[in-house]
């Protein structure tokens, strides 16, 4: 489909709240990716309000959920994917799943599912995983390096596949709700909530259990959501880690398939 430069160029000041920490998501053809640095969410300074803060790729939150760990012998193994939001909440539930399991994290930001269908092998590895936590979403509204919601579906039915094939226990996380104070992010609702149906009916009709991160986050936005951002503050991303740790929990838990 084509795009009318104005409307691309509107869409892209829109989507830069959503999408400024993220490492540059995989170009449509044509398209040159957006400098890494450029408009980058900045986490604020405590005690220094006129401070510009601390962008979020250098807080140590983010730095430190890239890290690979080392196994814990005897405890089950657990992989996150998912996009700058995930980054955020994976120490915390990490620290929340202590002594219970090793959660791991793919090494990057996932961004869309055109380019984790490029990268999936690569992040699954060879190793054996007992749960795997996913989510796309977010990026998949770009437009230009996004994807349409026919073109979203297929990528995903793709990569459930695939996962599927690892025989871990899987958990889909629905996308958390763009921010309410950037008037032109908040207009794209109607598509993610399209986005998070679409992934629903795919994870009902494979029996895959859903963590509905967007429902439990909503309510809750004033208080852990950053200020005109997608992103969430790191006692933000502890809230979130706590469901998402209880459901990893239960997966653990529960009479293998």
């Amino acid at each position: 489909m084509l795009w009318k430069p104005l409307f691309a160029l509107s869409w892209l000041l829109a989507a830069s709240a959503v999408l400024a920490a993220d490492e540059p998501a995989q170009a449509a053809k044509d398209e040159k990716p957006a400098a890494r640095r450029t408009n980058r969410v900045r986490v604020p300074s405590r005690g220094q309000p006129n401070s510009l803060g601390t962008p979020l790729q250098d807080a140590k939150y983010w730095k430190d959920a890239l890290v690979p760990i080392k196994d814990e012998p005897g405890l089950p193994r657990v992989l996150l994917i998912g996009d700058s939001v995930s980054v955020c909440y994976t120490l915390a539930t990490r620290e929340l799943l202590k002594g219970e399991a090793n959660v791991h994290r793919i090494p990057a930001n996932g961004g869309t599912t055109t380019k984790s269908l490029q990268e999936i092998d690569g992040w699954l590895g060879e190793g054996h995983w007992d749960v795997i936590h996913f989510n796309w979403g977010l990026h998949d509204l770009r437009q230009l390096a996004g994807t349409t919601l026919e073109q979203y579906e297929q990528n995903l039915r793709k990569l459930v596949k695939r996962l599927q094939a690892t025989s871990a226990k899987l958990i889909w996380c629905s996308s958390t709700p763009l921010p309410g104070d950037v008037p032109r992010s908040a207009q794209q609702t109607d598509d993610l909530l399209a986005r998070n149906a679409v992934a629903k009916k795919i994870m009902d009709e494979n029996g895959i259990a859903i963590e509905d991160l967007f429902t439990f986050a909503k309510p809750r936005l004033a208080k852990i959501q950053m200020p005109r951002s997608a992103h969430f503050t790191e006692e933000g991303s502890k809230v979130l880690a706590e469901p998402i740790a209880r459901s990893i929990r239960q997966a653990i838990r529960s009479p293998n398939r």
